[in-house]
């Protein structure tokens, strides 16, 4: 059970630390804690817990530096905690090998709820059905989707962000980068116009998949896209 997994808290601002570790343990999981980037990275070469999760502003060694250098041994879920939610565009513009990013403030449940969906994926606990793997197809040739071999009514712009969606799932994308996307030419638009975009697509894939929600809202990012667990 994902119940007996080593969650390791990688966080200098100790109150912080201290009320993840309380709700983890309090969900049934073993916890531990390092404050300092460099000891955490040395730690992690010598133990691999099942999760991370990885503060951005740490001493010695920053938290994107940490999982560059533990992305070369490990493929542990990461998940990246940042109280500057502006540095959440940096973030998702550089290849750190995080899955999840948690801006400051969060609510502790909501980091125990994201630990515990990780957790099923990376321990195989969540399996998709072969008939799930190739659920979406993008034909390239035709510039259209299919879902269940079934071709979504798409627009030229839902059908350019649902595929960009489709090849990295579980990866958060900004608003501004789905508008790169999107549109060529970015003169009388706003981000808010990815906002609909989204509700279209949700629409349609809804029509196909009745009781799947594939597209999710991340609070203060963006949106990021999750195969369904069943058809």
């Amino acid at each position: 059970m994902d119940k007996s997994a080593h969650i390791f808290i990688v966080e200098d601002d100790l109150k912080i630390a201290a009320l993840l570790k309380d709700y983890l343990l309090a969900a049934g999981y073993q916890v531990s804690h390092e404050a300092n980037g460099r000891l955490a990275l040395e730690q992690l070469r010598l133990s691999a817990p099942n999760l991370i999760l990885l503060d951005l502003m740490l001493p010695e060694l920053d938290g994107i530096s940490i999982c560059n250098e533990v992305r070369k041994f490990s493929e542990v879920p990461i998940i990246m905690l940042t109280a500057r939610v502006e540095e959440v565009d940096r973030l998702l513009g550089l290849e750190t090998g995080a899955d999840d990013y948690v801006c400051k403030p969060f609510s502790p449940r909501e980091v125990v709820a994201r630990v515990k969906v990780h957790l099923r994926r990376s321990m195989g606990l969540i399996r998709q059905p072969a008939s799930e793997q190739s659920l979406f197809t993008i034909d390239k040739e035709q510039l259209r989707i299919l879902v269940d071999a079934q071709p979504l009514n798409l627009t030229p712009v839902e059908y350019r962000l649902l595929a960009e969606f489709i090849s990295h799932p579980e990866r958060v994308f900004s608003r501004q980068q789905l508008l790169d996307f999107s549109h060529e030419d970015q003169r009388d638009i706003n981000d808010r116009t990815v906002d609909t975009h989204i509700k279209n697509i949700r629409k349609k894939i809804q029509r196909k998949l009745p009781g799947n929600e594939c597209l999710h809202s991340v609070y203060g990012v963006g949106y990021r896209f999750e195969l369904p667990l069943s058809i």
